[in-house]
């Protein structure tokens, strides 16, 4: 039985019954005017929804759910040389997506870019008996306690030998990105949910404090992102939606957004 509370609106899986969820309060998500609603995994597994599992690129196949719940994200299991890593979280799990995980590999841990795909990751690290690792930046936003929960500080933590994640702090405090060099045939992979938004045009990326409520990142904060980012090798950048990545020239195309969007900043003052 899994009962806790999960929040219709963003997935978030809480420890026991509330009349609010924090993470829909705050100014990067929303509350619909219809009120806070409620489910439990219990609940979606005996409704209308279906695990999706689906290839997205070499090395990265998606996990999400059919039809669409809450954000509506992807997770992607990263099938790199050290083990298995499922990056960001769908709220949906059940014993046959556990399975079908299990004969791709299972899995070695959790990473999760920010607290809006948390959702379940609790449910996922006690499946797979893995850690789940989280940027101690956004521990506020934790909403089932556990001791799988792996906080980690500073810019930089090495999951393995082949795979690192990035603090950049774009969209919130703790928000981060997954570099896998290996990935996309040796030519370098970036996985970054929302925290470096790939366009529906597939060319460009974004940087967005809140995107339901449109409000921009902060220029520094953008300006910082891009630095950093600048000395990783990446062709490829896989976003947050099913087949919203960027398969080519990926290193340039953030380049290139930072500066448009940074240009675009210092010409409105």
């Amino acid at each position: 039985m899994s009962s806790e509370p999960i929040c219709v609106t963003c997935g978030t899986q809480y420890s026991a019954p509330r009349p609010d969820c924090p993470v829909c309060e705050d100014d990067r998500q929303w509350v619909p005017a219809s009120g806070q609603q409620w489910t439990d995994l219990d609940t979606l597994r005996a409704g209308e929804y279906t695990a999706r599992v689906e290839e997205q690129g070499p090395g990265a196949i998606g996990i999400g759910v059919t039809p669409r719940f809450a954000i509506g994200q992807r997770a992607l299991l990263v099938r790199a040389e050290s083990g298995n890593v499922l990056w960001d979280c769908c709220a949906y799990l059940d014993d046959d997506l556990v399975a079908r995980i299990a004969e791709l590999g299972g899995l070695t841990g959790i990473a999760i870019s920010h607290p809006h795909y948390y959702t379940t990751m609790v449910e996922w690290a006690h499946a797979f008996d893995v850690p789940v690792y989280l940027h101690e930046k956004d521990r506020r936003w934790i909403g089932r306690p556990d001791d799988a929960l792996r906080l980690w500080s500073g810019e930089t933590r090495q999951l393995a030998d082949d795979l690192t994640l990035i603090n950049l702090g774009v969209h919130f405090a703790g928000g981060t990105v997954l570099h896998w060099p290996g990935g996309e045939n040796d030519r370098g992979a970036l996985f970054t949910g929302d925290i470096v938004q790939v366009n529906p045009d597939l060319k460009t990326v974004s940087f967005m404090y809140s995107y339901p409520n449109f409000i921009p990142e902060r220029p520094a904060v953008v300006r910082r992102a891009a630095e950093i980012l600048r000395g990783y090798r990446f062709s490829a950048i896989y976003g947050a939606w099913w087949d919203f990545a960027i398969r080519q020239n990926a290193h340039d195309v953030v380049r290139r957004s930072a500066k448009r969007y940074l240009d675009f900043c210092a010409s409105s003052r």
